[in-house]
């Protein structure tokens, strides 16, 4: 690696596992000094640990992005311990299986406060301690489904990270006189945890797998490294034209 984001100061959420555990190490690779926030505290640690016993600047946080004083601590937690903030990942999301006729209202909730509300919630305080510092970038995980696609019977999922891809070209114009840009990364199918738990509510594990691959004409799901990829390189200088948007990394699945 080439420190190309040496000593600024990350925070990635949802970044216990999957694509934002593979984000924090990324960005930890290249230099930065990273909050590895997640819900789970246990994971969080882990994560940073890790980081921290491979040489990298990395602290947990144990974060629940739905509420805002939360929310609030978390980038308080990143100034007080590294000096300021110049890279947010929302990257904490949620999935369940329902259309709007069986998805159960909490649930749908739950997704939305945690994909859509969440990334409102971290930025709304992230956004002045950029300000401070003369800019900063913020990369938001959306999805592929973005682009004016859908997903069978995941409509929870779908509503929120539309909303997500809204939602970043709208910050990306409230805030570019800041010297803040604001970007978002499409994923298609990526194997996470996400998927090992949905692997448990459908009837036959081997089809849903097949029929995760069949989206992509490359026909393969992507990798958390995939993507941390794409959500590193927009969150550094050499993204520096880019805002307000969606970077699609998904074999593919999109053009069909």
């Amino acid at each position: 690696m080439d420190m190309f984001l040496k000593d600024k100061v990350v925070v990635v959420t949802g970044a216990g596992s999957g694509i934002g555990a593979a984000t924090a190490r990324t960005f930890a690779e290249e230099g930065a000094k990273v909050v590895v926030a997640d819900f789970v505290e246990e994971t969080a640690a882990k994560v940073a640990g890790e980081i921290a016993g491979n040489g990298g600047a990395a602290v947990p946080f144990r974060v629940d992005v739905r509420v805002e004083a939360e929310a609030q601590a978390m980038v308080d937690f990143a100034v007080a311990t590294y000096g300021g903030l110049d890279v947010l990942v929302n990257n904490a999301g949620k999935g369940m299986l329902g259309t709007v006729e069986t998805a159960v209202e909490s649930e749908w909730n739950d997704i939305v406060a945690v994909s859509l509300n969440g990334t409102f919630l971290c930025s709304k305080y992230a956004i002045p301690v950029m300000r401070a510092r003369g800019g900063g970038a913020i990369v938001n995980t959306a999805s592929n489904i973005s682009m004016a696609m859908a997903i069978k019977d995941r409509a929870a999922y779908v509503a929120a990270k539309g909303a997500v891809s809204a939602l970043t070209r709208s910050m990306a114009l409230d805030f570019a006189a800041d010297n803040i840009r604001v970007n978002s990364v499409a994923p298609g199918v990526i194997w996470s945890n996400y998927f090992d738990v949905m692997l448990g509510q459908v009837a036959d594990p081997e089809a849903f797998k097949e029929g995760l691959r069949a989206r992509a004409p490359t026909h393969r799901w992507g990798t958390p490294q995939e993507i941390a990829n794409a959500i590193v390189w927009l969150a550094s200088e050499r993204a520096s034209y880019a805002t307000g948007s969606m970077m699609t990394v998904d074999g593919g699945s999109s053009i069909w």
